[in-house]
């Protein structure tokens, strides 16, 4: 019995063996590829088995798949957003599926679901079929990014480089080596206006990245893009209502590694007074007590922060019929920075041993967004574009040397609002189309009580204890656009169209001295006469200085007008076309001293360009493009103001001419595959009476002063390759930029200071900037991440006034790492750390012989180490929700 028994199970163990490995054996790989009706791979659609829904995968980056299939002529079920799914029978172990886009019924009109640019295959497409040189990040590449600021994202991508803020966040982009006067941000397509008091550029770091759908740096605009981008210009696109419902939710927090070792400070700036005594009392006559300043907003504390915060909801649909699209988005962000700042050396001034800053800053960033598109049939439709920005910054600065401590407390709340109608309408079966644009904007800053408070080692300083500001500004815009696009054939476009924009400016400032109440016979000395700010007895100079220059009025009307034709064949694309600018420019001083009040620039300009492309292969081509450009004098360099420095006068110049230069690009492109690219460009720039400051003599004084200075050089090249395989993508790029500008500088010979001149490059251009990101996707477990590395070289970061005294900033690498897990039911986890490497700012002097009788300085591969600055990594974790 037992025998038979143990015979019994030997065969069922047999048997179930042979059974399995049957099935093993009939299990085999199924490869293949998912791609759109235009042959263009798909990434990440979903792969299913009928009669097996539990084999699935999903494609990778580059459009592949693989399902282990233990089923004889097993039947796919492919599945994709913006797509129809798709059944299809497999005969064989290599498939490749066709996904059509899906079509949207708008009442009783059927139309297709347009490219946006928001996934990669997207954003090259755009790319590839674009009419001039334009780079562009879609917002799946930005959301894997771990970057949350716009400002940050953009210096990811080709030629471009940022200048940094204070706490080490990116601030403003550098294209090609040109300054961020020399280039102007749209968003969607429109120019904004800017907060600054002085300037035109806007900060990009008032944008959170997760409310693009593409982010576009435009190399060559063209003839209906606004002229003043000698640079480029940067268009931030807003997300679209979707054709499919949608809802997005993202929730993460942080935290900055700078505050694991020390406390963060921050001052009670809810009791600021936000008007000055002269704004409360509206006379320049007015003599100011001690009992018209609170010293509330003095109080400090220092503490560890709390943790990062941040919110962002995104929901989109469409109602009607599907004629009305709704795309609402939020963001909320309140984020703790800082910078430990050693400074070694002062360029101007006296020297007392290092000087140690500690800045903390605490970030609060609202952006709201509201796209509305309604489509009365195929050949009109209305959009409406509503967006809100707020930043508010709330900063100290605690530095200290052997003999001196100074304390800022700083306030500043940026705004930028804007509102645009479009409306697009087709006549003549499609062949004219009419496309009309109407805009209101506004940005505002304030910097209310913005107080330095000086002490000599610890006591309050007897004189000049403390100086506290006013200041805010505004900057609003009205304007229209009209285009008219008329179609001969299917191988001619003719465009036509103009804008008027008219912006008025108004800017106020008003400072105010103190000095100590005790005066000199009783010094109010740290721990004993006064422990925090508040407590400090300070009394106030009779007057403020409302006449400074800074209070004035500013106006500005731009008309333009373009022509522009297209021509398509099927080797051959060309785009040529002139702009003429007309640019009204004016301003009125608000309590002017001993100048003219009121000041008035008017000029036209002739703008002409062409980009002509040709088609090597069907995804290899060569671009040639021209285009002329300017660049307008900011509203504050043609205010005749004087300003005493310690060294030398400042004043502006009404006489300033405006910048105007000749732009070549010459590119190479190639797509391998719909997400693929190789580009190599080179770029030269003549700009013709640059606008940099420079010295001037005038009898016995010396002014330092915005100038023209002939004509300087900008040229370079560019290399940008992506590439994908099924679980791995690398992107890199390198840009290479020499320019070269000739001003005045002072020297001292023997005792004698005289004039020179000297050669240097652009300020803010870096000759070498490298960027290297590697990306990894793994579709069946949800897994993705991106190790981004950057590289910018030495660049020049301030520009002194003495020859061979300039500050240089030097070449650095930071390294920064994201990564995310999906899970099914539509959650998302992530994680970001930025500058991994916790990378320093270094900045030096070059040495020669105006640095050897220096002897008591830090030294930097011999060269005077002027400051050298850390921010610290931070972390951020956090989960998204996607319906």
């Amino acid at each position: 019995m037992k025998i038979a028994s143990h015979r019994v199970r030997r065969a069922i163990v047999l048997t179930f063996l042979s059974s399995y490995s049957i099935l093993i054996a009939d299990a085999q790989p199924i490869k293949g590829t998912v791609n759109d009706s235009s042959n263009e791979p798909i990434i990440g659609a979903t792969i299913k088995v009928k009669q097996k829904p539990s084999l699935a995968a999903v494609t990778g980056l580059d459009g592949s798949f693989t399902i282990d299939c233990d089923i004889k002529n097993p039947i796919f079920i492919c599945s994709y957003i913006g797509c129809k799914t798709v059944e299809q029978e497999v005969t064989s172990d290599d498939v490749v599926i066709t996904l059509p886009e899906e079509a949207v019924v708008l009442g009783e009109v059927t139309i297709t679901a347009m490219n946006t640019g928001n996934g990669e295959i997207g954003a090259r497409t755009l790319e590839r079929t674009a009419p001039n040189v334009i780079n562009i990040m879609s917002a799946a590449a930005i959301d894997l990014s771990p970057d949350v600021t716009v400002a940050n994202v953009i210096q990811r991508m080709s030629g471009v480089t940022v200048e940094r803020n204070g706490t080490g966040e990116g601030q403003y982009a550098i294209l090609r080596g040109m300054d961020k006067r020399f280039n102007y941000t749209l968003v969607n397509g429109v120019k904004i206006p800017s907060p600054d008091n002085k300037n035109r550029f806007v900060p990009l770091d008032m944008f959170p990245s997760e409310m693009l759908d593409r982010l576009e740096v435009i190399k060559s605009p063209t003839a209906n893009l606004e002229g003043d981008g000698i640079g480029g210009a940067v268009n931030l696109v807003m997300k679209d209502a979707p054709y499919n419902r949608q809802l997005n939710i993202n929730l993460s927090t942080g935290y900055n590694a700078l505050f694991f070792n020390r406390d963060f400070q921050s001052f009670n700036y809810g009791a600021i007074v936000s008007k000055s005594p002269f704004e409360r009392n509206t006379s320049a006559d007015y003599s100011v007590t001690s009992a018209d300043f609170s010293s509330d907003n003095f109080r400090t504390k220092s503490r560890r922060p709390l943790p990062d915060f941040n919110l962002g909801i995104c929901y989109g649909d469409r109602f009607f019929d599907n004629r009305f699209g709704v795309m609402l988005s939020g963001t909320w962000q309140n984020v703790a920075r800082g910078k430990d700042s050693d400074l070694y050396y002062k360029v101007s001034g006296n020297n007392y041993g290092i000087e140690h800053r500690l800045f903390s800053e605490q970030v609060h960033r609202l952006g709201l967004h509201s796209k509305l598109d309604y489509h009365f049939n195929m050949d009109n439709n209305l959009q409406l574009y509503l967006g809100y920005m707020d930043m508010i910054t709330s900063q100290v600065r605690d530095a200290r040397d052997d003999k001196t401590w100074t304390m800022r407390m700083r306030y500043n709340r940026q705004r930028i609002m804007t509102a645009n109608l479009n409306g697009e309408h087709k006549l003549l079966d499609g062949a004219l189309k009419i496309n009309w644009r109407g805009v209101a904007s506004k940005a505002t800053s304030i910097t209310p009580d913005n107080a330095l408070i000086t002490m000599q080692g610890t006591h309050v300083s007897t004189s000049g204890a403390a100086t506290r500001r006013w200041e805010h500004n505004s900057d609003r815009d009205f304007a229209g656009y009209a285009d008219l696009q008329y179609s001969l054939n299917n191988d001619w476009l003719i465009i036509a169209g103009g804008m008027y924009r008219d912006k008025q400016r108004t800017s106020f400032f008003n400072e105010y001295t103190f000095d100590s109440a005790t005066g000199p016979e009783h010094v109010q000395v740290y721990g004993v006469d006064w422990t925090d700010f508040d407590q400090i007895e300070m009394v106030p100079r009779e007057y403020g200085n409302i006449g400074d220059p800074l209070n004035y009025d500013a106006t500005e009307r731009i008309g333009a007008a373009y022509l522009m034709a297209k021509y398509n064949s099927r080797y051959w694309e060309a785009n040529a076309g002139a702009r003429m600018e007309h640019t009204d420019q004016g301003y009125v001083l608000k309590y002017p001293r001993d100048v003219d009040p009121e000041g008035r620039q008017k000029y036209y300009d002739f703008l002409p360009s062409f980009n002509v492309k040709y088609a090597l292969q069907e995804r290899m081509s060569l671009r040639l493009s021209y285009y002329a450009a300017i660049n307008r004098p900011s509203f504050f360099e043609i205010v005749p103001y004087s300003i005493i420095n310690e060294e030398y006068k400042e004043k502006g110049n009404p006489d300033l001419k405006h910048t105007r230069s000749h732009n070549v690009d010459l590119r190479y492109e190639y797509f391998p595959r719909a997400s693929e690219q190789i580009m190599i460009g080179l770029f030269y720039k003549n700009i013709i009476d640059p606008i940099e400051y420079g010295l001037l003599n005038e009898g016995q004084d010396t002014y330092y002063m915005p100038m023209n200075f002939g004509d300087a050089n900008n040229y370079g090249v560019e290399i940008d390759i992506t590439k994908y395989f099924n679980w791995i993508g690398f992107k890199a790029n390198y840009t290479y930029t020499h320019s070269a500008i000739t001003t005045t500088k002072r020297n001292m010979v023997g005792n004698e200071i005289v004039t020179v001149e000297q050669t240097r490059p652009l300020y803010g251009q870096a000759a070498h900037v490298a960027n290297l990101s590697i990306l990894l996707k793994d579709t069946h477990y949800g897994w993705s991440g991106q190790i981004a590395g950057g590289y910018t070289g030495k660049r020049l970061a301030n520009i002194s006034n003495w020859l061979d005294n300039d500050v240089w900033e030097a070449g650095s690498f930071r390294l920064d790492l994201s990564f995310e897990k999906k899970f099914n039911c539509g959650l998302c986890a992530f994680a970001k750390i930025g500058n991994l490497l916790n990378t320093p700012t270094i900045r030096y002097i070059h040495k020669g012989p105006h640095t050897d009788g220096v002897t008591d300085a830090e030294r930097y591969h011999g060269n005077i180490l002027e400051r050298k600055e850390r921010h610290g990594q931070s972390f951020t974790i956090g989960l998204k929700y996607t319906l």
